[in-house]
């Protein structure tokens, strides 16, 4: 006979300490020659991404040893961190961004000393180091001609916002090492922001994409062509070839045949287009009338939703909500799906001859490298393989959900119920659930396994992502549900679907809690100082303030979204106000924790801190954890543990569940 305990006490093999273990996912896939690369997260070595290679043989190995962490901080989110060539002799050439100095590095991991006894010679850089604020960033980088061809983020001044942005290419030879002056400068500044060169096969064109303030890239930016000067040096005759205000345009990429392919949302999906050179004539859209995405938001500079294969066909990743891997025939518009259990594709692709790479995921497997074999069709894994931790049977069954909303509108969202293979509840008991609103806001729940969504679920705990408006993945009428109205539309979206679980009867009306990180945050905030409907939140790295964010708490790429999500600072002060959770901390009547990390540069502590300052003496319990070392998103193993740890305490309290495998989290008031 199966046990009986009350929801939220059960029993759990998955501790925080493991979930935290397996957080995290493979990034930036390349092939260099016929090997595969990609960059791992490394949770409990500090939190940074290493570098590894896949040999021939099929042993997979770090590149380069701890401390360094490829990842660059370029917009703050960054991007594609390295690329790679083969060479006849001493094995591959490696360039990279190290993060804590954020110099871009070459590197011969097959190349040794001459007497032969040493290992590789280490790293060298090609970059200097600045004193002026942030300094000098470096990503999206390619190889070319002896140079490193990459976006340039170069600050000007001590404020976040005193930086500029463009294409340069940094020699090889390592002479702009201790001179900024070898650096040469290709494209003019003209846009805020531009993404990595992509050269077309025959070396005389050049294609990038640009955007500027205040539009983010999801809602407009432009598609760049310039000619290659025969010298190499410079880009002439600089052109626009598509996009504009109301279109966004997230990856471009040259086939072998001069032909130029680009996803953009003209049609109000992000879909793939193919640019020819017969006249400057646009064709349609390769994919017409399946109202999926073909793409997504641009966060960092160099993800990749498609990639042309020799054989002209394009390696696609797409859907709706859920995506797939699948091989696109351009003459045709037929499209053929990698079989496989996997419902997200991350934007990351590389190509080799015949072999596509991808990073895939699934609610049975986390992120895992994939290839795939067009011919054949046969996908396998063959990098970063999904290992079962625990039992799998302690795994949720996700349930795909669309609810309805304020005005009738349609919530996306997945439900996870509790699961325990060895515990049930009593059957006139209803489960607590947990709303999680994820970041962006223009962001995305993806359908993968989680093992901290396990980690409450195996104990008891429901937990209901919530693709509210605003989210993409659903086309862009839906994403733009959210301008003028974050803090509206979010917080009535996720309140709709904890009372519509509640109303069916599938969870606890009194046992609902909401959480959410960065935006996610501001909308759990919001939601506890606007709504009655939670019993508690927790509120991860948020913002708090809206008038001190979008005047000069946040970072240069968001430091104007606030135009598109609320409306002009100038024009509608009353709106900040009424929607700021650091005006209306004494609606607050909830439980709820606060967490931080010191060194984030996105959502600084100084707001938390002031919020703080606001509850103090008010009588509501609360806690606040803040991390030395942590930025914005967490991402050490010991971080993770104790705010998961944190977090089931501040449940089981407000709850009203008994549990002794977590320290209690102590509450002030």
């Amino acid at each position: 006979m199966v046990p009986t305990g009350p929801y939220g006490s059960w029993p759990s093999p998955i501790d925080a300490a493991l979930a935290a273990s397996h957080d995290g996912a493979p990034q930036f896939v390349g092939m260099v020659g016929d090997e595969v690369w990609w960059t791992v997260p490394r949770p409990e070595e500090g939190g940074r991404r290493a570098l590894v290679r896949l040999r021939p043989d099929g042993a997979e190995e770090s590149v380069l040893p701890a401390p360094w962490n490829v990842r660059s901080r370029v917009v703050e989110y960054g991007g594609q961190p390295w690329a790679g060539t083969a060479r006849e002799t001493g094995g591959p050439l490696v360039v990279f961004v190290n993060f804590a100095d954020q110099r871009l590095y070459a590197y011969e991991p097959d190349a040794y000393e001459p007497d032969g006894l040493g290992a590789g010679r280490g790293p060298r850089p090609l970059t200097p180091v600045s004193a002026v604020g942030g300094g000098l960033r470096w990503v999206d980088p390619v190889i070319h001609d002896g140079e490193v061809w990459c976006v340039l983020e170069e600050f000007t001044g001590e404020a976040p916002t005193d930086v500029r942005r463009v294409i340069a290419a940094v020699p090889l030879d390592g002479s702009a090492a201790e001179d900024r002056r070898r650096v040469r400068e290709l494209s003019d500044g003209g846009h805020r922001f531009v993404t990595g060169p992509r050269i077309s096969h025959d070396g005389t064109q050049v294609a990038w994409i640009g955007w500027d303030h205040p539009r983010m890239p999801w809602d407009g930016t432009e598609l760049l062509v310039a000619e290659i000067a025969e010298s190499g040096r410079e880009f002439t005759g600089v052109r626009i070839l598509a996009g504009g205000e109301e279109e966004s345009v997230c990856q471009v990429e040259w086939d072998r045949d001069g032909t130029l392919l680009y996803v953009s949302d003209r049609g109000g999906w992000w879909e793939l287009y193919r640019l020819r050179r017969d006249g400057g004539r646009i064709s349609g859209a390769l994919c017409l009338g399946r109202e999926e995405e073909f793409g997504g938001p641009l966060w960092q500079i160099g993800l990749r939703w498609f990639h042309p294969l020799d054989s002209g066909l394009i390696a696609v990743v797409h859907g709706r909500g859920a995506t797939a891997l699948g091989i696109l025939d351009p003459e045709t518009g037929e499209l053929v799906d990698a079989a496989g259990p996997w419902t997200t594709w991350s934007a990351t692709l590389a190509v080799h001859g015949a072999r596509v790479v991808g990073v895939a995921a699934s609610p049975r497997s986390a992120y895992e490298v994939v290839e795939l074999i067009p011919a054949s069709g046969r996908a396998r894994v063959i990098g970063s393989p999904h290992d079962d931790p625990v039992d799998p049977s302690y795994y949720p069954e996700p349930q795909i959900r669309t609810f309805t909303g304020p005005e009738g509108r349609d919530i996306h969202a997945h439900i996870y119920p509790p699961h325990h293979p060895g515990r049930i509840a009593p059957a006139e008991e209803l489960p607590p659930y947990v709303v999680w609103a994820h970041g962006g806001p223009t962001g995305h729940a993806p359908l993968v396994l989680d093992l901290e969504i396990a980690y409450f679920t195996s104990r008891g705990i429901g937990v209901a992502e919530v693709n509210y408006g605003g989210s993409t993945g659903y086309g862009r009428e839906y994403r733009n549900r959210l301008r003028g109205q974050w803090g509206v539309v979010d917080v009535e979206d996720c309140a709709a679907v904890a009372l519509a679980l509640a109303d069916e009867g599938t969870a606890d009306p009194g046992r609902l809690a909401i959480r959410g990180g960065s935006a996610g945050g501001f909308t759990t905030a919001v939601s506890l100082a606007g709504t009655d409907v939670y019993a508690c939140g927790t509120i991860k790295y948020p913002v708090l303030d809206l008038v001190s964010w979008a005047d000069d708490e946040t970072h240069d790429l968001e430091s104007q979204y606030l135009e598109s999500l609320i409306g002009p600072l100038a024009t509608c002060p009353e709106i900040y106000a009424a929607r700021s959770p650091a005006e209306h901390a004494d609606r607050i009547t909830a439980p709820f924790l606060l967490l931080q990390g010191l060194d984030d540069p996105i959502c600084p502590p100084v707001q938390a801190e002031r919020f703080l300052g606001l509850m103090a003496g008010r009588g509501i319990p609360h806690a606040y954890i803040a991390f030395e070392g942590e930025g914005h998103g967490f991402r050490r193993a010991d971080t993770m543990t104790r705010a998961l740890e944190a977090e089931l305490s501040l449940y089981s309290q407000a709850f009203g569940t008994d549990r002794t495998d977590v320290p209690r989290l102590e509450l002030n008031k």
